[in-house]
């Protein structure tokens, strides 16, 4: 497979919105990015994408509220959906994320698969398992990024890895890896997955 970084980079925002209803046309292909408020989904499409301001970034866990969707070219799209489980906000506007996200992840047809973002220091939340249920009773394949790898040594980096590849190892349609946006660990592996889901593995000769 020929990678090709410079798809990534050309990432644009394209829409943010409240509601489903209020995406861009569904048709195409998107790869949607999860995960709770504090497991670097902000700096992790802007390592992937190599676009520092592509996606906010906060030290105030929270800050994507919308679906925000990043178009790579008329076809492709890339989705930062809200945070869950972290930020002080109030029930009413946390229930309203997890409707849209709930619809979202239901009803959108051109969604290929989910890369749900979790601290390396605190994985397999109980926000994470519901997400991971979610996806495998619709049948939509996740690949999980095990963020802020740079925050332990490599021996206990790959000790959590083997460990929560054993807990899902019954699971199908779930990959997993070790990441950190600061180092750019793991960022070509992430980049493979989605050439493989947005179909953009083989490059036009």
């Amino acid at each position: 497979m020929t990678q090709n970084p410079d798809r990534y980079r050309h990432a644009r925002f394209l829409l943010s919105v409240p509601d489903p209803a209020q995406a861009p046309a569904d048709e195409g292909a998107e790869v949607a990015f999860a995960g709770r408020s504090n497991a670097g989904k902000s700096s992790a499409l802007n390592a992937i994408t190599r676009r520092k301001s592509l996606a906010r970034t906060s030290k105030t866990p929270g800050r994507t509220q919308h679906l925000v969707f990043f178009s790579l070219d008329g076809e492709h799209r890339l989705v930062d959906l809200p945070g869950y489980g972290f930020a002080r906000v109030p029930e009413r506007i946390r229930r309203q994320w997890g409707e849209a996200m709930e619809s979202y992840l239901n009803e959108r047809r051109s969604l290929r698969g989910l890369i749900l973002l979790m601290d390396i220091r605190h994985p397999l939340t109980d926000f994470d398992q519901q997400m991971l249920a979610w996806c495998t009773w619709r049948g939509l394949p996740v690949h999980i990024l095990l963020t802020k790898a740079d925050k332990l040594k490599r021996g206990a980096a790959t000790n959590t890895l083997l460990k929560v590849q054993r807990t899902l190892a019954p699971q199908h349609g779930i990959s997993i890896q070790l990441f950190s946006a600061l180092k750019g660990t793991g960022v070509e592996q992430a980049r493979e997955i989605l050439d493989g889901w947005l179909g953009l593995g083989e490059e036009k000769k």
